[in-house]
Formats: structure tokens, C-alpha cells, sequence
């Protein structure tokens, strides 16, 4: 039934339901459903809240060759089948239990560990005793407020007590750097990609019964490999930089990535910066504790000539770093849908991103090949020019370029 039959049935019902009694209104609701011929039945009782048996009762009675007059005779109060729970007050307890088996019930309850489907509901409370069909169910569900949710990420694990303290040193250190009109980025690696004819989640529109080809099972090619997205964002001018590896995600590739977004991007940006404020997590290659971190940082503030300001995120708030939400999320949302065919479609999906406030991208692959378990020595770390801050100097420290030698 279209949706504006179902308004005019349930229009139809609202206005002359207060002169029908039980008889009338099931003969008009059978002749409602006749006049819309297939599903009618179904789609009465679901506009005027009445039971399909109480439609096909009317049904019936105007199948038969004489009609009794209409009788102002109406059943008693409380006349009529009885709820479920009425007949059975314990129902309402058994399926809480079964529900919620951890709080209100057994923990080593049956459904514990499965689907709590409907149907598997229903086969459980009959088990106990409990007569009832999986669409009883779902109204008995719905009746007690219960709705389908999916699982939401709410629980950041065990949060550090200088959480907040930090976030605000970071505000402050970002509102300092734009105030003196020098450079404030955000970095981080995206999720690694498989690089072939693999599904992409999302969809986007393609002729009707013609969706893109991919491969049935997601394993990866290992003469492609994955694509390896590190990304650098400008809070002030709203740009980012992606730089797309092909080997492994090191502090030597986070390094180079920034060293590239300077270059391509930030230099012609901030002509006169003298310093460089990034902000980071804690972990993965950029690490806090990283040695081979903090000493591709010394390289990188020599090669600049940039003093280098790090302040890294407390642990599990990675969510709450600007790229995140202001650079990956718009990427992510532009290739939803298309396979990520090779790196160089990688680069072109990345580089076409772009959002309606002017968020502007570039990208570029890097094949360098990036060693992994690379040894930083005590030597070499003591040559690092590092200046740690009385807050959490593990968090927040700077690194200063070397002096240059007068030839």
C-alpha cells in the first residue's frame, strides 16, 4: 500500500472511530481492506492499530449472504483476549533476564555468548515455559523500551590524571604559535590499505544492478602490498599533506613526511618561521619514548634551520588529535566506495579531497624503503639538543638545529 493510502485509512479511522462501536468497526475496516485489494488486511491493521484476526473476523462476516443488523449490544469491560503478560505475569521478568543476563539474570545464561535474535528469544522463553512467537516478542520489547543499538566508542580505557592539564598545554601552545604567525601542525598515520581490487566500505552510485567488481577475499598481494598514509595538517591555513608509503610506517617515514609538507606546502606558507610547533600521539612512530623519533627530529630541525616544539597527546586520547577529524575523515569519506586499485589511485583519491570550509590537499608517494628495528645508540641520542618542559617533559620538550659550522 502506498504511504498515502496508509495516511487516508488512518485519517478515515481517527475521525469515525468515536461512532463505531466493536461490530462497526471491524466490518468498516474488512471493507477498507477489500477496496485495497492484496496486503489490505496488513495494511489496515497496521494504520488504525487494530489485529489482522479483527479484520478478517469483518471479512468473514461480509461473506456471508445476510448480514445480522447492527446491535448496540458491546462486550463487557475487560471482555476479549487476554495480553500475554496478563496470562502470564512472570513473561515480562524471563525475557529481562535473558536480556540482560549479566544484571538481572543468570551469567551463565544460554544467550550469553549469542545473537539475541528474536526468533532465538522466543525458542528460549517457550523452553522455560513461557508460550510466546518471536513477534510477540518484538512488541513485548518495544513495549518495555527496548531498541537494536549498535556498540558506540565511548570508553577511552584508563585516563591518565594529567589528561586535561595537557590538553591545555597544547591549547595554549597552539594559541601562542598562531599568535606569532608561526607554523602549528597536527600529525598522524592513517589506517594502512590494501592496494588491489579489494572492497572499500561505503557505496556510491553506479548503474542500477551494476556494482564494481572486487575480489571475494581480502588477502593481500604481497608484490603491491599496502598503502601507507602519513598524513601532516596545518591548523592555521586548513592544508594538509599526505605522504603515501609502500614499505613500513618508522619514525625515519614520519620524519620525511613532514620534511615533504614543509617543503611542498609549509615553506611558501610561513617565509619567516623560526619555530614549528607538531603535535602527535604518544605511540606508533612517532612515539614519546622513541629514540629514533627524537633523532630524525634533530636531523630534520638541522636541515630546516626550525626549532622544533613536540607535544604528543596523552595516552588513549589519539581520537581527540586534529587530524583525525579535520583531514583523515573528509579522505576516508571521498574514496568510500572505490577500490583502492593501486598507490598512484591512492594518491590521486587523497589529492582530490577537498570540503566546503576550503580544505586543501596534496599527496605524493614515497617508495623509499624505511627499515624497521633501526638501534639508536647513547651516543647518538646525546647529540640530540633536546629541552624538555617541567610539565611532563616525556610529553612536551623541544629540539634546537646545530649550530652551523663556519667553513
Amino acid at each position: 500500500m502506498r504511504a498515502k493510502d496508509s495516511a487516508g485509512v488512518r485519517e478515515k479511522y481517527q475521525q469515525l472511530s468515536v461512532y463505531l462501536n466493536e461490530r462497526t468497526r471491524r466490518i468498516w475496516a474488512a471493507v477498507e481492506a477489500k477496496q485495497l485489494g492484496y496486503g489490505g488486511v496488513s495494511a489496515v491493521a497496521e494504520a488504525t492499530g487494530l489485529s489482522r484476526t479483527t479484520v478478517l473476523a469483518g471479512q468473514r462476516e461480509l461473506a456471508l449472504d445476510k448480514l445480522v443488523p447492527v446491535s448496540t449490544r458491546q462486550r463487557k469491560a475487560g471482555a476479549g483476549r487476554k495480553s500475554l503478560t496478563s496470562n502470564d505475569p512472570k513473561l515480562r521478568e524471563a525475557l529481562e533476564k535473558l536480556i540482560e543476563p549479566t544484571t538481572r539474570g543468570d551469567p551463565m545464561s544460554p544467550l550469553r555468548w549469542t545473537c539475541k535474535s528474536t526468533a532465538r528469544l522466543a525458542k528460549e522463553l517457550t523452553k522455560q515455559g513461557h508460550s510466546i512467537s518471536a513477534r510477540s516478542v518484538a512488541a513485548l520489547l518495544d513495549e518495555m523500551d527496548y531498541s537494536l543499538q549498535a556498540n558506540r566508542k565511548v570508553n577511552e580505557g584508563r585516563s591518565h590524571p594529567d589528561r586535561d592539564a595537557q590538553f591545555q598545554q597544547i591549547n595554549r601552545q597552539v594559541e601562542a604559535f598562531q599568535a606569532k604567525g608561526q607554523p602549528a601542525i597536527s600529525i598522524d598515520t592513517k589506517k594502512k590499505e590494501l592496494v588491489g581490487e579489494y572492497r572499500n566500505g561505503g557505496r556510491e552510485y553506479q548503474p542500477a544492478g551494476q556494482p564494481e567488481k572486487v575480489q571475494v577475499h581480502d588477502f593481500p598481494d604481497p608484490r603491491v602490498g599496502k598503502a601507507i598514509p602519513y598524513g601532516v595538517y596545518d591548523l592555521s591555513a586548513n592544508q594538509g599533506w599526505v605522504s603515501v608509503g609502500v614499505d613500513h610506517d618508522t619514525s625515519e617515514f614520519a620524519a620525511e613526511s613532514v620534511r615533504r609538507w614543509w617543503i611542498m606546502m609549509g615553506r611558501s606558507c610561513y617565509p619567516d618561521a623560526k619555530e614549528l610547533l607538531i603535535m602527535s600521539d604518544g605511540g606508533g612512530s612517532n612515539s614519546s619514548r622513541s629514540r629514533l623519533w627524537k633523532c630524525c627530529l634533530q636531523k630534520l630541525a638541522d636541515e630546516l634551520s626550525l626549532k622544533l616544539v613536540i607535544c604528543h597527546f596523552p595516552p588513549a586520547t589519539s581520537k581527540w588529535n586534529k587530524i583525525e577529524h579535520r583531514m583523515f575523515c573528509h579522505i576516508t569519506q571521498n574514496w568510500r566506495g572505490k577500490p583502492l586499485t593501486s598507490h598512484e589511485a591512492v594518491v590521486q583519491l587523497i589529492g582530490a579531497t577537498s570540503t566546503e570550509k576550503g580544505l586543501r590537499i596534496q599527496a605524493a608517494l614515497d617508495p623509499t624503503h624505511y627499515p624497521l628495528k633501526k638501534k639508536v645508540s647513547a651516543a647518538q641520542l646525546s647529540e640530540v639538543q633536546i629541552t624538555r618542559e617541567t610539565f611532563h617533559g616525556e610529553w612536551n620538550y623541544s629540539i634546537a638545529p646545530h649550530p652551523k659550522r663556519v667553513e
